[in-house]
């Protein structure tokens, strides 16, 4: 997980050197950050199915490799179609390295801790998401080769100390049908609802801020430094929320990050000075994160409620994340080029706060936001 959120977010600063070595308009810059995600959606599914069926072991070796190949290939691509191409290749690895990853996890955590470790699993990935624009901005020193080239051999590293792991062993596959079983259930399906929002936040967040950065006259350097800054943040943010999650429910950490991201998303459209620009993108990515633990906790308890395996949970996340992250990313960036930034935040945060309403006045959503762990597994 931290050694793919690590070439994930490298993109982010070097985004506006891409846009301008290949002429990209906001939509192809949108595109380029959308392909990881795509590649994520359509390997959600497949994802599970490998874990479940083969064993989280090689799956998430099997992951490693590929995601070591295309960030290899990334790194010496040049045309905007072998970018694009090999940055779907990783989202398809990566669906399988998270789905196998956090399974391996949960199958190991204690009872009444699945949001603390959950959210201690997100602090470790938001700390590769914290490398990353490190690593985009010393590739845009250093070149992009080398550095991509170190990160795929350090996929290799952690695959060969993975294979020496133990790991549980591999159960009988559960037929596509209980993939549907859990998809004809309200309570999952709001909690999936709760994986999309954020993703959707963060991936016109991911493309707007860097260019508006690179706009206001920041570069590569600075702009990694803000979300460097914003992912320390998250990455000791992460595991409080998930322990709390599990102390207090799943409830009470949604409200607030869904609060905090409808603030964050109507400011962001406004600042004209580069360094309160960036003051308010730290905020908007440690407010859009908080919901992420607390709902994965819920989905993957309300999964194996109904007799679906954790597999088959965390991969309908990544099904909820990616078109999320796509289509904020592809569609903020459409968007705000035929219109204005203003539009797809403002939009956005009409989203936060319907979500927020829809939280604190429904019985259904008051379900799927959770009560204390014990009442759900007792449920």
């Amino acid at each position: 997980m931290f050694v793919d959120t690590l070439f994930f977010a490298a993109l982010t600063p070097l985004l506006p050197h891409y846009a301008d070595r290949f002429d990209l308009t906001k939509t192809g810059a949108g595109l380029l950050a959308a392909a990881y995600p795509l590649g994520v959606l359509v390997g959600g599914i497949p994802s599970g199915f490998l874990a479940a069926r083969f064993g989280v072991k090689p799956t998430a070796i099997t992951a490693l490799c590929l995601i070591a190949a295309t960030s290899i290939v990334f790194g010496y691509g040049d045309s905007i179609m072998l970018l694009d191409t090999a940055r779907f290749a990783q989202g398809l690895a990566s669906a399988c390295a998270w789905t196998a990853a956090l399974t391996w996890l949960v199958s190991s955590a204690p009872a009444g801790r699945r949001g603390e470790v959950i959210g201690s699993a997100l602090g470790v990935a938001i700390g590769g998401a914290m490398f990353g624009p490190v690593a985009g901005a010393i590739a845009s020193e250093a070149g992009t080769g080398p550095v991509f080239a170190a990160i795929g051999g350090l996929c290799l590293v952690v695959a060969f100390f993975a294979l020496r792991m133990p790991a549980p062993p591999a159960r009988a596959g559960q037929p596509l049908r209980r993939l549907g079983r859990a998809l004809r259930n309200g309570t999952i399906i709001g909690g999936l609802w709760l994986i999309a929002l954020p993703a959707l936040l963060f991936g016109a967040q991911g493309v707007l801020v860097p260019l508006r950065l690179s706009a206001l006259g920041w570069g590569a350097l600075a702009i990694g430094a803000v979300y460097l800054v914003a992912t320390c943040l998250e990455a000791v943010a992460a595991p409080l929320i998930g322990r709390l999650s599990d102390r207090r429910g799943r409830r009470l950490p949604v409200m607030f990050g869904l609060g905090a991201s409808a603030v964050a998303t109507a400011v962001l459209p406004w600042p004209e000075v580069a360094g309160v620009l960036a003051v308010t993108a730290v905020f908007s990515a440690l407010s859009f994160g908080i919901s992420w633990s607390p709902a994965m906790s819920f989905i993957t308890e309300s999964a194996e409620r109904i007799g679906v395996d954790v597999a088959w949970g965390f991969a309908l996340i990544n099904l909820a994340w990616a078109p999320g992250q796509a289509l904020g990313a592809f569609g903020g960036g459409a968007l705000a080029r035929a219109t204005s930034d203003a539009v797809p935040y403002l939009l956005l945060c009409g989203a936060c706060l319907a979500t927020l309403i829809a939280v604190v006045h429904s019985r259904g959503a008051r379900d799927v936001a959770g009560g204390a762990p014990e009442s759900a597994s007792s449920g």
